[in-house]
């Protein structure tokens, strides 16, 4: 079978699922139809706002399916009737087997990990907030149980000691629409040997992902320095990790998002979370008796701005010891 004879449906939501579509668009792929979210109301006037998956469609005229519910009879009937040979899920829902289980050829997803390390809804924050060194892409067939499936591809990448998880996400975006180019064409020369995932886990433990929510964005400030400069740039730039701060002597708590840190220690003899300014930079105490230094952060209400800076727009003057973060 050619490339351009092999018929497949595209699932997809956000901007790391639009690199693969462009690539099998682009390689000549027969993308017969795209199933992305449905489009939402958002900001002040409540304006409709289109996945990137649709944007991308929309402007490459494929077309397009936005089901609410995946198991829905009039939705699951027009699947039927594109009689796809192929699905691809990348960044999407789980599907239902009455869904994944359709195609000739099943169903693969592109997730964004070394399975069977990190199954979940946000593998590359986790393996940036653990301090992981290595991460990966890997595609694997679909089944019953979440990220459990037959490993097809993998590849791995170094992440860098100060490197943000915004940056491993453009860098396994782009290899990722490389792999799931090179998963499908694999598939259709019949040269691929799915690896159960199960024969892995002997050397390699299951780490679990889960769906980060903004209590798990908190910094706690008795973790060691490593632990909280790990925690800050796996949650950077997006959604950011944060912390409380009492303003003046008054009982007036802002939040403030700490979207950089630095390793550069300084011996101050800070608490847990107590801030000082020494030559124009900004640290804080951690739980390890060591210090952070603060780079770039976010007050409520405002842009992004030089951490130091910030201290000194709150009157702080340098080798000045200043209330805690909370």
């Amino acid at each position: 079978m050619k490339k351009e004879d092999l018929k497949i449906v595209f699932f997809g939501t956000p901007e790391f699922a639009v690199a693969s579509l462009d690539a099998l668009v682009r390689g000549g792929y027969n993308v017969a139809a795209v199933v992305t979210m449905p489009d939402k109301a958002a900001g002040r006037g409540q304006h409709m706002v289109y996945s990137a998956v649709k944007k991308y469609a929309l402007d490459n005229a494929l077309p397009i399916l936005q089901p609410v519910k995946l198991k829905e009879e009039t939705f699951v009937e027009k699947l039927r009737a594109i009689n796809a040979d192929l699905f691809i899920v990348i960044a999407f829902r789980m599907l239902p087997e009455v869904v994944w289980s359709m195609p000739s050829m099943g169903t693969f997803n592109l997730h964004g990990s070394l399975l069977p390390r990190y199954r979940g809804a946000a593998p590359l924050n986790r393996a940036v907030m653990n301090g992981d060194s290595i991460t990966g892409v890997t595609t694997f067939m679909l089944k019953k149980e979440i990220d459990t499936g037959d490993i097809l591809c993998q590849e791995s990448i170094e992440i860098g000691p100060n490197e943000n998880v915004g940056s491993v996400h453009d860098r396994l975006m782009r290899i990722g629409a490389r792999l799931t180019s090179e998963t499908v064409d694999k598939l259709i020369a019949g040269t691929l040997t799915p690896v159960p995932q199960d024969m892995l886990v002997k050397d390699i433990e299951p780490t679990p992902a889960p769906k980060i929510f903004k209590e798990d964005c908190k910094i706690d400030w008795t973790k060691s320095a490593q632990e909280i400069h790990n925690h800050v740039r796996g949650l950077s730039p997006y959604p950011a990790a944060w912390t409380s701060l009492k303003l003046g002597n008054e009982d007036v708590v802002t939040t403030v998002k700490v979207l950089e840190t630095g390793r550069n220690s300084i011996h101050a003899n800070l608490r847990p979370g107590e801030l000082t300014l020494i030559d124009k930079k900004a640290f804080a105490g951690c739980g390890d008796g060591e210090t952070i230094e603060l780079l770039k952060v976010q007050p409520a209400g405002k842009r992004p701005m030089n951490a130091a800076d910030y201290l000194r727009g709150l009157r702080i003057g340098d080798n000045t010891i200043i209330p805690r973060f909370e």
